[in-house]
């Protein structure tokens, strides 16, 4: 380390093993100095003037409180951030050569009894050269803070969400800003900037000592070791963590290996596939499909009774995989990759194409370690898949599940316990379009003879298996495509990115096709959209500068939105053309929208039976226009959602964050009692049915909490006890 200024007004020795400083930037802390603050700021008490040159310390709506203290060994200084728009401490350096210094460290405590948001800026020489950090400091002891003086990010460690800060190491706190933004000549620092964003109150912060230290170490240590021989997060304790294989084996139920699992008698009331006998029944036609009655939509099971589809996405058993290689040391007893562990390590090549999912991802290709499966072989033996099978779908039928949804086991489905579903993964080499958003890739361009190609080839696929089956309630086409760009002007990302393609594209010249075929002259396209325009072939032009719409030329709003439905049509009604050809008796469940458009959504409703929405929200209708949709006369499947908290061992909250597992429960009930009321929604799906790894997913790093079962394959009681009330309140 190299201690290279302070803040506490104290005196205390170099600590042991501290990288020497040059003259310029060390100081005896007990000759600390301050500059006038600017104005409505308060002064630093006056001390000594320094032996040789110290940095200096100005403070701009900061205010020092009171004498030094000693808290933990940690000599420290009060200092009172004033209501303002950035009150901050700064501290200039005489020299700032840091070129062999891996990170900062300052010696802190938060007096206040809530968390603050600490802002960490490391000044350069040069403009815009410059580092960032944003933390948020919990109530309590004091620690050391410590900023990597590098960009870094948890994604770039190989999952989405870092470690909980701070952890205990060598006995003493330490917290770890994972996220540092930016870029530094380490070799020319001009100074440390130490800030709370617009207070609305006075916040009080203990500063001590700032220094230095060599290497990427405590980076490292932040990720070292956190995940133990089961998969869990090692430094964390909640109920039903596991700590032996005794442990993990207990409470499991007894069933004989390789026995078939007898469907069980349906329950007084409902079918066989969990429509509800007690209702007015609807004519029986061998298939699930959908009716309105009395203004509201229903599935109707293949017997003709209504059914509310409560579906779990993901019910498989490899959802504990993750990237090893590389990154060995972040995790505790990883077993050898041969023998009796062999069959749960294997290797995944880098993402194919454009995903901004995967973006700054490290360790998201190599080798890995599904703990998942690993621990059901712990717990059940070799025969553990078939245990795994009868075990889970008994519990999601005692859960109140009827539905096993999207990526589920194909074994599970041909048990005929549950109904289910199935993707058409339209996947080949066909053009696309970018919308600007692009997260699991560019959209696939319809208009392209080959797209057309793949969608029968991938229908052909979905339904070889499946088309004669009572038991499967209908197909989806791909997922959470990006028919939608980002910000204010979003909607209208497919039409300028229609419109930027190159001249080749088929999507691209069926567009320009229809402006011609509307304005006849380029001369009345550029009056319309207020543009110069010479010729038609200015548009054939790759990067294109469509122009967004305005207030002045509401003819653009007009023509992007004419095409975007024109779009949606056209993949909508090759996908639709491609299934009822390959399977006339099963459901179009849509295309588990997560971005959409009016356009899109209308589109969709024409062609399919049913419109999905993978809907990350307090309640369904806050995942899409349901007034608007209401018009359109369709039902609604709410094909992905979920509520996720960090108190059970992996580090994310989900898409939908609540504090803790108890909300987890009571934003489950609420947002299916929700879902139920409204007379369009069919049915509603969680994701998923185990928790993320700790290290993230091998396909994106996704690494939360928002399991019905933990990597441990125990279930989360509280939750699902709330799961299983809520599901039994809807009635199916």
């Amino acid at each position: 380390m190299n201690r290279i200024v302070f803040l506490a007004i104290a005196c205390l020795p170099v600590l042991a093993g501290c990288h020497k400083a040059s003259d310029t930037d060390r100081a005896d802390l007990s000759h600390a100095s301050a500059k006038p603050a600017p104005a409505a700021s308060a002064p630093a008490a006056p001390l000594a003037a320094p032996a040789p040159p110290s940095p200096q310390t100005t403070l701009d709506h900061v205010v020092l409180d009171g004498k030094p203290v000693t808290v933990q060994g940690m000599s420290l200084q009060r200092y009172v951030f004033q209501p303002a728009a950035q009150p901050q401490v700064t501290v200039m350096l005489d020299k700032g050569d840091w070129s062999k210094e891996g990170s900062l460290r300052v010696d802190m405590q938060n007096a206040m009894s809530w968390a603050v948001t600490l802002t960490v800026d490391i000044d350069g020489a040069k403009p815009g050269d410059h580092l960032h950090a944003t933390v948020g400091i919990p109530a309590g002891p004091p620690q050391t803070l410590v900023i990597p003086l590098h960009a870094t990010s948890p994604r770039a460690m190989g999952m989405q969400v870092g470690p909980p800060m701070p952890y205990m190491a060598g006995g003493k706190r330490v917290f770890v800003a994972t996220t540092v933004e930016g870029k530094l000549d380490l070799a020319h620092v001009k100074a440390v900037r130490l800030g709370t964003p617009a207070p609305t109150a006075a916040q009080t912060l203990l500063f001590g000592k700032i220094e230095t230290s060599l290497g990427d170490h405590d980076l490292r240590d932040a990720y070292t070791g956190i995940v133990d021989a089961w998969g869990q997060y090692t430094r964390g304790q909640w109920p039903g963590k596991v700590d032996t294989d005794e442990v993990l084996r207990g409470g499991r139920p007894k069933s004989k290996p390789g026995a078939p699992v007898d469907a069980p008698a349906p329950r007084k009331g409902f079918d066989r596939y969990g429509g509800r006998t007690d209702l007015p029944a609807f004519k029986a036609t061998g298939w699930f499909r959908t009716e309105q009655h009395d203004g509201r939509w229903q599935l109707v099971t293949p017997d003709g009774h209504a059914f509310f589809s409560l579906g779990v996405n993901v019910v498989d058993d490899d959802g504990g995989r993750t990237i090893v290689e590389g990154r060995e040391f972040m995790f505790k007893d990883l077993p050898r990759d041969s023998g009796r562990w062999a069959p749960f390590y294997g290797t995944t090549g880098k993402t194919a194409g454009d995903q901004a999912a995967s973006a700054g991802i490290g360790y998201h290709h190599g080798k890995w370690f599904d703990y998942y499966s690993a621990n059901l072989f712990l717990a059940d033996g070799r025969h553990w898949r078939q245990a795994w099978r009868t075990r889970t779908i008994e519990r999601l039928d005692n859960w109140g599940f009827n539905t096993l949804g999207n990526w589920s086991d194909d074994a599970l489905s041909q048990m005929h316990r549950m109904a289910y579903t199935r993707s058409v993964n339209i996947a080949s080499v066909f053009g696309n379009v970018s919308s600007g958003y692009d997260y699991w890739g560019r959209m696939p361009d319809p208009f392209d003879p080959r797209f057309a190609q793949a969608a029968d080839a991938a229908a052909a696929q979905a339904a070889k298996e499946v088309r004669d089956d009572p038991w499967m309630l209908g197909y989806f086409a791909d997922n959470e495509l990006a028919w939608a760009g980002q910000g204010p002007q979003g909607r209208w990302g497919l039409a300028q990115g229609t419109l930027r393609g190159e001249a080749r594209s088929p999507a691209k010249q069926a567009f320009i096709a229809e402006l011609k075929k509307k304005y006849s002259t380029p001369a009345k396209l550029a009056t319309a959209w207020g543009i110069s325009l010479d010729s038609w072939d200015a548009l054939n032009a790759t990067n294109f500068a469509a122009p967004n719409p305005d207030e002045t030329h509401a003819a653009i709003a007009d023509d992007y939105s004419a095409w975007l439905r024109t779009y949606a049509d056209q993949y909508f009604r090759t996908v639709a053309q491609a299934i009822h050809k390959h399977d006339p008796h099963h459901l179009f469940l849509g295309g588990r929208f997560a971005v959409h458009t009016p356009e899109a959504v209308a589109s969709c409703a024409q062609f399919c039976d049913v419109v999905s929405f993978n809907g990350y929200a307090d309640v369904p209708e806050h995942a899409f226009d349901a007034a608007a949709f209401a018009k359109l006369d369709k039902p609604a499947l709410i094909t992905e959602f979920h509520f996720g908290s960090d108190d059970r061992g992996p580090f994310g909250k989900g898409v939908v964050p609540v504090w803790n597992e108890q909300q987890r429960g009571e934003a489950y009930a609420h947002y299916v009692a929700d879902a139920v009321a409204n007379p369009a929604i069919v049915g509603v799906h969680w994701f998923q049915y185990v928790d993320q790894p700790v290290t993230g997913r091998v396909l994106d790093g996704e690494n939360a909490h928002i399991g019905l079962v933990a990597i441990t394959d125990r279930p989360f009681t509280h939750f699902i006890e709330a799961v299983r009330a809520a599901n039994r309140k809807t009635g199916y």
